[in-house]
């Protein structure tokens, strides 16, 4: 089956040249050259890849990538920028993306993430239909994996993809310490060599809105030397 994939970018070059190899790949293509028009797009398709701009007109690939992701879009994103600066890269993980592309690139390269990110997408989806269980509880905290939701005391918790997903993995496993780099891997899909403090603002923000005294954490906990773990000691439902 061909997969869909959505161009976002301004640079009607590039536009071109992405859409002969991403056929070559057997992809479905669609595409935008402004932000709105993309984020339209975005919101309305059911793509399996979205190749996003940063610097777009309209509205910028970073907004974008916040507002797809703000409304549970899951869709990856690989994002592209003539920006080198670490913060920019550092930002749009922090958004969201799923991988991150510097202009000028190379084809290989493009192609190689792209094919990398398809196969994480085929490795994913037989894992999650193995989970025997869809309902977690501890305590307060309730976790519907099949709904992707969250709630505590009944009160549903607003979290982000990447919350989400970061949350599941370790409740999945109590007890289990993950380092920063597993987590990476895991969640984000790809080793971001020297972006683990990405996993420790991600902890931060989830903790902020699931614990119930941020300083004294009940639920994640931190595995000092190593990484992070979910309390094995909770009471189960």
């Amino acid at each position: 089956m061909k997969k869909k994939v959505l161009i976002i970018e301004d640079d009607k070059d590039i536009v071109e040249l992405l859409k002969i190899h991403l056929t070559d790949l057997h992809c479905e293509l669609d595409w935008a050259y402004d932000g709105e028009q993309g984020l339209r797009k975005a919101l309305a398709g059911d793509q399996q890849l979205i190749i996003l701009d940063v610097m777009l007109p309209g509205k910028d690939g970073m907004e974008i990538c916040r507002q797809l992701r703000a409304k549970a879009q899951q869709t990856p994103i690989l994002m592209l920028t003539a920006k080198s600066e670490e913060i920019d890269k550092v930002l749009g993980l922090e958004m969201g993306a799923d991988d991150y592309l510097t202009k000028p690139f190379s084809i290989r390269e493009f192609i190689a993430r792209v094919k990398a990110i398809f196969r994480r997408m085929e490795l994913m989806r037989p894992a999650k239909e193995a989970i025997p269980a869809s309902l977690m509880r501890f305590g307060d905290l309730q976790i519907d994996l099949e709904k992707r939701k969250v709630s505590i005391k009944n009160q549903r918790v607003d979290l982000s993809p990447k919350e989400f997903e970061l949350l599941s993995l370790l409740a999945s496993h109590p007890g289990k310490s993950y380092d920063r780099t597993r987590i990476l891997n895991l969640v984000w899909g790809y080793d971001f060599d020297g972006y683990e403090h990405t996993v420790n603002s991600h902890i931060n923000r989830l903790r902020s809105k699931i614990e119930p005294d941020i300083h004294h954490p009940q639920y994640i906990l931190t595995t000092w030397g190593v990484g992070y773990r979910f309390n094995e000691d909770l009471e189960t439902v």
